[in-house]
């Protein structure tokens, strides 16, 4: 009976009122902060975890978890060392790479290129570059064809079933002095995996052909191994190290450190600085409660003399406070979780309607902006917002708990 009167108190404090005009739109701005810092903190949070998921699916989609650098390895011991290497437990598989930088020329056209060999089959079994594929068909063999990136393609007017011209930086040693290596290939496919990296600057061909074009036969710039747990790489590229001399190796983080090291510092400071509009609106709740108190004097020193203990009139204002803050926070999870449900959709209506990009791929790596909601960033947003609000209400409350009822009478 008691916990209903107080509840009937705190929510008839919070009716808007033409004698507490002031403190109804203090009310309202209070509630509109809180659900745009919360909505925002979680979309913000929500776009930096989707870029981050989406680029590292995207980079080890390419790429091996760990490169073992195979520096002056002999070709006949490669073999031996790959079933070594595959035989280790959670290593996947294992695929030779040739990789070097060329130049590529099309009618007259021409572009830096980063050139990347492996075998056919293992090219078929990257999924993400199977996946992508736009335009033509993966090659069945060594053949002399190769597959161009999307963004590659489009500057050199390239399409698939067209023959390009490769040259390689390590050329040809002649009487005459060096001269660049020059090959032709087909064009069997145009790629597209949605990050502008790879799509803007990467050939892949057969590794048989990429020995070829280097001057490297037998040989291979690396070997990289796929693992069932990406966060195992250190550990197991130092067991790899082991089983053969002149190795180096490069796992996937170190490749990617400085990137996700500024992700991660740049997530910290993003939610920090947004958590400050959540404490604006909270030190709104603070002013709103302060003014409510004043406006109630008399009401709290007729109920403190009908009996009310403090403890109860402090709830009361300590209810109405948080009221606030909880329909905030509940209405900023709502848009927040509908927003990053709809998020490229939205960003190309606002970037149609202005006429400028929004997410500039060829800046930010990735063809669309991504958004993943994690329940852990709803939760501590959820809870600061919760915490902060009833921070908030405690000193107002505690006023009010401790105007004495003839002062308040007599001021009135």
């Amino acid at each position: 009976m008691q916990l209903g009167l107080e509840l009937h108190l705190a929510s008839r404090y919070l009716r808007a009122r033409k004698s507490n005009g002031v403190v109804s739109a203090l009310t309202i701005f209070s509630f509109i902060g809180i659900f745009l810092g919360v909505a925002t903190l979680i979309i913000v949070m929500a776009v930096m975890e989707g870029f981050q998921k989406q680029l590292t699916e995207r980079i080890v989609g390419l790429n091996g978890h760990v490169v073992m650098h195979y520096v002056d390895g002999a070709a006949d011991a490669l073999p031996a060392y790959r079933l070594a290497v595959e035989n280790i437990k959670g290593v996947t598989k294992s695929i030779p790479v040739v990789e070097g930088q060329g130049l590529i020329s099309y009618n007259g056209n021409m572009s830096g290129v980063i050139t990347r060999g492996m075998p056919v089959t293992a090219l078929k079994n990257l999924e993400l570059l199977a996946r992508g594929i736009v335009g033509g068909r993966m090659p069945e063999a060594e053949d002399r064809s190769v597959l161009v990136g999307s963004g590659l393609a489009r500057k050199l007017g390239v399409f698939a079933g067209d023959d390009i011209t490769l040259m390689s930086p390590e050329g040809i040693y002649t009487p005459f002095g060096q001269i660049p290596r020059v090959e032709a290939y087909n064009v069997a496919a145009i790629f597209e995996v949605g990050m502008t990296e790879y799509d803007n600057a990467y050939l892949f061909m057969g590794l048989e052909e990429a020995q070829e074009f280097f001057g490297k036969p037998d040989q291979i710039t690396g070997l990289e191994l796929f693992l069932d747990d990406p966060n195992q790489a250190p550990e197991i590229a130092e067991q790899a190290l082991l089983l053969q001399e002149n190795t180096a190796y490069t796992t996937w983080q170190q490749a990617n450190s400085a990137f996700f090291a500024a992700l991660a510092v740049e997530r910290t400071m993003m939610f920090i600085i947004l958590s400050l509009i959540i404490l604006v609106a909270a030190l709104n709740i603070i002013s709103g409660m302060s003014m409510l108190v004043r406006d109630k004097s008399q009401e709290i020193a007729v109920l403190r003399g009908m009996g009310m203990s403090r403890g109860a009139v402090m709830r009361v204002f300590m209810m109405a406070g948080s009221a606030i803050g909880i329909a905030g926070t509940v209405v900023g999870v709502g848009l927040a979780l509908l927003f990053a449900a709809n998020i490229d959709a939205i960003k190309n209506a606002v970037s149609a309607l202005l006429g400028v990009p929004l997410f500039d791929p060829s800046i930010y790596f990735l063809a669309r902006l991504p958004a993943e909601v994690q329940l852990v960033d709803v939760l501590m947003t959820v809870s600061m917002a919760l915490f902060l609000t009833l921070l908030a209400t405690i000193i107002p409350a505690w006023r009010a708990a401790s105007l004495a009822p003839a002062e308040a009478l007599r001021r009135g």
